[in-house]
């Protein structure tokens, strides 16, 4: 994947004011002087063309114009791959732009792989492997917060902390060979004390980081939030409210909703995907009851339960049921219809939020409790602003048993080459966050994530 010229359509596929082909390698000044004709008396062909310089003419194949365009020439090394690079932004028809890319093609590019152009920008020296994974992220973030932990991941933030720690795991190491090579020199007090500060830096390091994976995949997948309760309580129009417009189907009539709905909306800054589920009660009606089944399957996959409760009317026993069936697990107890007298209460040690869904009072307060839910007990108190994904924690994992071990070995006066040992497996699990240590099967699980053209 590495060699070659490549390019790929770079915009999001279909009909569009405009579409970018992107083009990087060796070849990609010389086969835009193929297809690209200067138009204006400004215009230069691309191989006379400064660099980050934008060139007005048409592509053409074959003596045929296919469109006009403006064209970017980008010289090596200050480009995103590192290598040369054109950019031509035409028309965005589905056809011109197929037919634009069909012209790079002919004269001499190659179609690109899913995040071709990413993975070079790595090889090349550019970005390491957790600022390409940020890439990803900043492309598919779908909240702020999600869009802030990419960009600081992108800037090097975690890349400066995991670099430091390997470069102290990397000293340590020498230390301890270095001892190994001259077996009459015996490791001083001081030496010993400064080598096992590194090593329980490291762990103190490494299970900071580690207590940001929740929050990570919090923000990059998102949490699933399943809204029970029985019918007609108000659960598709809590939906609705939550969601800022009409998603599920709102009747007077219980046992409307017969599947479960699902949508993702932002909730202070948590991707939140919600789940409008089936009125959860006994039935006779097979379409009904399967519902019922879809939504106690949808309930047992949830991370975070919004029970809606009518507060108009008394706890029923199907109430009683679902609250001990929800009991121990993250949750916000919704009384809805609180613009009604209320005639509800919750049983002892429960508290609720009061909303009314036909007002929208009452909503905000909800969202709150939402993000309270998320971000408390299990997770930090507020998002960091390094969050690690699950590669990420993996390593960070294999790379504190290590250093654990080895900081034992040390204390415990083993030999000297079992706790070299673990310092090497420390140091490239570490170096596998960003790329150091790497394997062609490790890039080709992370690139083939990427869309075509990043």
């Amino acid at each position: 994947m590495s060699s070659g010229t490549i390019t790929a359509i770079a915009t999001p596929l279909g009909e569009g004011g405009l579409a970018v082909i992107r083009i990087s390698g060796p070849d990609a000044v010389g086969l835009a002087e193929r297809i690209f004709v200067p138009a204006g008396k400004r215009t230069v062909r691309p191989g006379a063309a400064a660099t980050h310089t934008v060139h007005y003419g048409h592509i053409v194949r074959d003596g045929r114009r296919i469109d006009e365009v403006l064209l970017t020439v980008l010289r090596a090394p200050r480009t995103f791959t590192r290598e040369d690079t054109v950019e031509i932004s035409c028309h965005g028809g589905v056809l011109v732009t197929r037919l634009v890319l069909e012209a790079v093609l002919a004269a001499g590019a190659r179609a690109a792989g899913p995040g071709e152009f990413t993975l070079r920008a790595f090889l090349n020296g550019r970005i390491d492997l957790a600022q390409a994974e940020a890439v990803a992220d900043l492309i598919h973030a779908r909240t702020e917060l999600a869009l802030d932990a990419a960009n600081e991941q992108l800037a090097g933030t975690l890349s400066h902390r995991i670099q430091t720690l390997r470069d102290d795991l990397m000293r340590t190491s020498a230390h301890i060979e270095a001892h190994i090579d001259f077996p009459d020199e015996d490791i001083s007090p001081d030496t010993h004390g400064t080598l096992l500060g590194r090593l329980d830096r490291g762990d103190v390091l490494i299970a900071g980081l580690l207590k940001t994976a929740k929050e990570g995949q919090v923000l990059r997948r998102g949490i699933r939030a399943a809204i029970i309760g029985r019918p007609n309580a108000g659960k598709s129009s809590l939906l609705n409210q939550l969601l800022g417009h009409d998603r599920a189907i709102v009747s007077p009539v219980a046992g409307t909703t017969r599947d479960t709905v699902e949508e993702t909306a932002d909730v202070r800054g948590i991707p939140v995907i919600f789940i409008d589920t089936a009125g959860l009660r006994e039935t006779d009606d097979h379409v009904e009851a399967e519902g019922v089944r879809r939504s106690r399957a949808a309930l047992g996959k949830a991370e975070l339960v919004l029970h809606v409760l009518d507060a108009s009317g008394p706890l029923t026993e199907d109430d009683r049921s679902l609250l001990a069936e929800a009991s121990g697990r993250p949750r916000v107890i919704v009384l809805n219809k609180a613009d009604l007298p209320a005639v509800l209460r919750l049983p002892e040690g429960l508290t609720g939020v009061a909303t009314s869904c036909s007002s929208g009072d009452g909503i905000e307060a909800v969202k709150d409790a939402i993000e309270g839910a998320v971000w408390s007990g299990r997770l930090a108190s507020v998002p960091s602003q390094i969050t690690v994904n699950a590669r990420h924690a993996d390593a960070l994992r294999r790379a504190q048993g290590s250093i654990q071990r080895a900081a034992a070995e040390l204390r415990g006066g083993s030999s000297l080459e079992l706790v070299a040992i673990d310092l090497r497996l420390a140091a490239d699990a570490v170096g596998e966050i960003v790329g150091k240590t790497t394997t062609d099967d490790l890039l080709d699980a992370i690139f083939s994530q990427f869309c075509l053209g990043k």
